[in-house]
């Protein structure tokens, strides 16, 4: 899509992250939560980023279209370089390229930021997302299966990790 820019997330940009991530969540798509998110809650998440776990999102026309993060994946030192991310997009933005924009950014941010690693976990069905992270590189590590229930119905989830070469010294 011509005219995105990827930038940095602001507390701007709350309420439309968290509609994004609520049609994720009413959608049953992409995550295990049931909860919509307020636009609280995400001021929240902006207001604890750090350098080190940023949100990026991506704009159209001055309205945000898909956002994506890197969270911490476990506390140990030992884990420091890898980085556990999620990314959403606007149901009127699926798939029109968002979601590979904001991964090459957000790649190129864990980077910067000196990660060795991004994982996440994805459903089984969840094909778009699944294609456009083998797109950009990261590959299927393996299968939890009955990971949890979403709605009463186990699930399984895709483990996928990208490693981040330039990083590994």
């Amino acid at each position: 899509m011509a005219g995105i820019e990827i930038r940095h997330a602001t507390l701007d940009d709350a309420a439309a992250i968290a509609d994004i991530y609520t049609q994720g969540i009413l959608d049953r798509i992409a995550t295990y939560e049931t909860e919509p998110r307020t636009e609280a809650d995400i001021r929240k998440k902006l207001e604890s980023d750090s350098e080190r776990h940023p949100t990026i999102v991506a704009e159209l026309d001055n309205t945000v279209i898909g956002a994506a993060w890197i969270s911490l994946y476990r506390p140990r030192e030992c884990y420091a370089g890898i980085g556990e991310f999620s990314f959403y997009i606007d149901r009127n933005a699926r798939g029109k390229g968002v979601g590979q924009m904001l991964l090459t950014a957000l790649i190129d941010e864990a980077e910067r930021l000196g990660y060795w690693k991004l994982l996440s976990r994805v459903f089984t069905f969840n094909h778009a997302s699944l294609n456009a992270c083998k797109k950009q590189g990261f590959r299927e590590v393996g299968t939890y299966e009955k990971h949890a229930k979403l709605d009463g119905e186990w699930l399984d989830v895709v483990i996928i990790e990208r490693m981040i070469r330039s990083n590994l010294t």
